[in-house]
């Protein structure tokens, strides 16, 4: 780490401690040149997520957005929103993904929230596959409801 007062690139580092949850690391360095002690912060750098919608335009991925989209879905029911959307970033960040579409995303709000609770699924469902008559959404319900049955 460069040296502020002198512009050495060399340092020592004399204690190190995680801050912020144990999201950073605050750590005190001293110049072996000039002697004098300064302060760095070690954070951890995500690499932001392109959204690609269905209309082709980009946007960065916005946590805030999905948790509310997957909240209308879960309204009064034993989900967690934010945990399930949390989930989705964690795997984005973690599988280093640059790039994804909109529809990548709603496919796996829907894996999740099958697993999780059929209600939420379906009320997640009927508004991200677009259902535009009853038959598609009793299509949709008999194919879950085969599914259940062959687990």
């Amino acid at each position: 780490m460069k040296c502020p007062a002198c512009g050495c690139r060399d340092s020592k580092v004399l204690d190190s401690r995680p801050i912020d949850d144990e999201a950073s690391i605050k750590r005190r360095r001293e110049c072996p040149a000039c002697g004098r002690r300064f302060t760095t912060y070690e954070v951890v750098d995500n690499v932001p997520v392109t959204v690609i919608k269905r209309t082709g335009e980009r946007e960065f991925f916005d946590i805030h957005k999905l948790t509310r989209g997957i909240e209308r879905a879960c309204q009064k029911r034993p989900i967690d929103p934010s945990e399930v959307a949390a989930s989705i970033e964690a795997e984005l960040q973690n599988g280093l993904v640059t790039e994804i579409t909109s529809k990548e995303i709603g496919d796996m709000v829907l894996d999740r929230l099958q697993a999780l609770d059929i209600v939420s699924y379906i009320r997640f469902a009927s508004v991200y596959r677009e259902f535009q008559d009853i038959d598609s959404f009793m299509n949709e319900i008999r194919r879950i409801n085969r599914q259940s049955k062959k687990k």
